[in-house]
């Protein structure tokens, strides 16, 4: 065999109870397991690793990621390679760079400046899906990327395509070209269809135009990624949207950063869970995805009222410059409870700027804001690109859900910023070593399951996602008694401990705990 890892402590995905083995791997795949104390044999290979004291698992899979142009022009991109993430699914939220035309890449680059940088230094030399996928494969001289990536159809990049930014309903021939374009998505290798429905243009979309576009993702075996349209003032009644709209389409739901936030929501946790497990009894297939932490991680300007933003950003730009329109969006964000902000009033205080597109307003970058004065001059003088961590969770929400039985790890992280939120950095090592080792909120066992078995069975990947004869050999190794997030608040780019070994495809992506020269990362396509 091309690599014998001996006597590790495998945590096999399935959430079983971990076994002693030698785990044998030949050309990118696990060729043979021998149990210890079973009387297996002994695997001999052309290199013996040593994994005693270590855990061996099924590389993790992020399965809310916006990585959409780090992979591309990071071909390093420790911050989930030395996490032990091997798969990501990207295309969140919505909002992505395919499909487009020139005129909708130009505008959707403008929209996600603050989630993925204003692209200045990529080749955009895609405009479809698949050609996007190719472009992965292709990154970086040919050799690929740094971990798998697979891809969610954007809503809000598709009605920006065939509608545009108008708050209005779809024409009968503009919701004809948005089904078309996401069934060439799906033909294409997308796993499914995200939206982001307190982002414009997204947001402007009813149900029954979403409806439409989920049965064409379910006649192709994908599911539904929402950001819906509420995690505040009436969340619950935007989950049960959700449910509802989904089962009408008879399309699988995978509800992103699945959270109960801001103070109308705190405790209410086991409602939501309630609600989920009803839909579930009844025949739903539903999963969802959580980070283990309690702020949230946005852009500035997607805090604005729908109304402030239609048009796009020039027009958005336009009515911040004007002062009778700022006032009034001032009153919806203070007083009335802006849909942006989840139809919560705005508690300024809760705002802390993580990070700047322009380098000159760096001062601003962990500040909290004072009030909309100076978000309003922010806006304006950063050209929207400024991001934030929103400070308005509940910690016993976050435990509540990530022990439900459909919910999978995903971190939402956001790369951009000179103080990103600490979940890019160490969502996975988190679960790992604060909420399964120190707290036990789940058994390792279980915690492994959440961050592979059950998302490779949503992607409905044949050959990941478990330590299992003839899968593919995505594998980690990490301390089960060390292993912990380095991320945090004040240092949120400073890498984990306690994972020495990440292999992709049977090749050390991490080696030692230092990051390898290997991109063994390739687009990952519906089949």
């Amino acid at each position: 065999m091309d690599l014998v890892i001996r006597g590790a402590r495998v945590v096999d995905g399935t959430g079983d109870a971990s076994y002693r083995a030698d785990v044998g791997v030949t050309d990118g795949r696990i060729t043979a397991i021998s149990r210890s104390g079973e009387g297996g044999e002994r695997l001999t290979g052309r290199r013996v690793l040593d994994a005693a004291g270590l855990a061996l698992s099924p590389g993790f899979i992020d399965m809310h990621a916006h990585s959409d142009l780090a992979l591309l022009r990071d071909p390093d991109h420790s911050a989930k390679a030395a996490q032990g993430v091997t798969l990501e699914v990207l295309g969140q939220d919505g909002l992505s760079y395919a499909p487009v035309d020139d005129r909708t890449l130009a505008e959707v680059r403008k929209a996600i400046t603050g989630w993925n940088g204003d692209g200045s230094d990529i080749d955009f030399d895609w405009r479809s899906v698949g050609e996007y996928l190719d472009r992965l494969d292709r990154s970086h001289g040919g050799r690929g990327i740094a971990v798998n990536a697979a891809y969610l159809i954007p809503q809000g990049t598709v009605r920006m395509f065939a509608v545009g930014w108008d708050d209005r309903g779809a024409s009968p021939e503009e919701l004809a070209r948005m089904k078309q374009l996401v069934a060439e998505g799906m033909e294409q290798g997308a796993v499914g269809m995200s939206s982001g429905l307190t982002y414009t243009p997204g947001m402007y979309a009813d149900d029954a135009e979403l409806t439409e576009l989920c049965r064409v993702v379910a006649s192709y075996g994908g599911y539904y990624c929402p950001h819906h349209r509420s995690y505040g003032a009436g969340a619950l009644e935007a989950y049960e949207e959700m449910v509802g709209l989904t089962r009408a389409a008879g399309c699988a739901l995978h509800l992103a950063h699945a959270t109960m936030n801001f103070g109308v929501n705190k405790g209410r946790a086991p409602e939501l869970l309630t609600l989920l497990d009803e839909a579930l009894d009844a025949g739903a297939d539903i999963s969802l995805d959580t980070y283990p932490y309690t702020p949230g991680c946005t852009t500035l300007v997607a805090l604005l009222p729908s109304w402030a933003s239609e048009g796009g950003p020039e027009a958005v730009t336009a009515r911040l410059r004007d002062d009778e329109t700022a006032e009034k969006i001032r009153h919806h964000l203070e007083v009335i409870g802006s849909d942006g902000c989840h139809g919560v009033p705005m508690d300024w205080d809760t705002i802390e700027i993580s990070g700047v597109a322009d380098p000159a307003l760096a001062d601003f970058v962990g500040r909290r804001l004072d009030g909309w004065t100076t978000a309003r001059r922010l806006l304006l003088d950063d050209r929207l690109g400024s991001t934030i961590l929103q400070h308005v969770g509940h910690e016993e929400n976050v435990r509540a859900i990530m022990r439900h039985h459909v919910h999978t790890g995903g971190s939402d992280g956001i790369l951009q910023g000179v103080k990103p939120h600490p979940r890019a950095y160490g969502t996975f090592p988190h679960y790992l070593g604060h909420y399964a080792r120190e707290l036990g909120v789940l058994s390792l066992e279980e915690t492994v399951h959440h961050l592979t078995g059950r998302p490779a069975a949503r992607l409905r990947l044949g050959d990941r996602g478990h330590v299992r004869e003839g899968y593919r050999a995505d594998l980690v190794l990490f301390d089960p008694d060390t292993v912990a997030a380095g991320s945090t608040f004040e240092a949120p780019r400073t890498l984990p401990t306690g994972i020495p070994h990440v292999l992709i495809d049977g090749r050390f992506v991490i080696e030692d705990g230092k990051r390898t020269d290997v991109l063994a990362g390739r687009a990952i396509r519906r089949t």
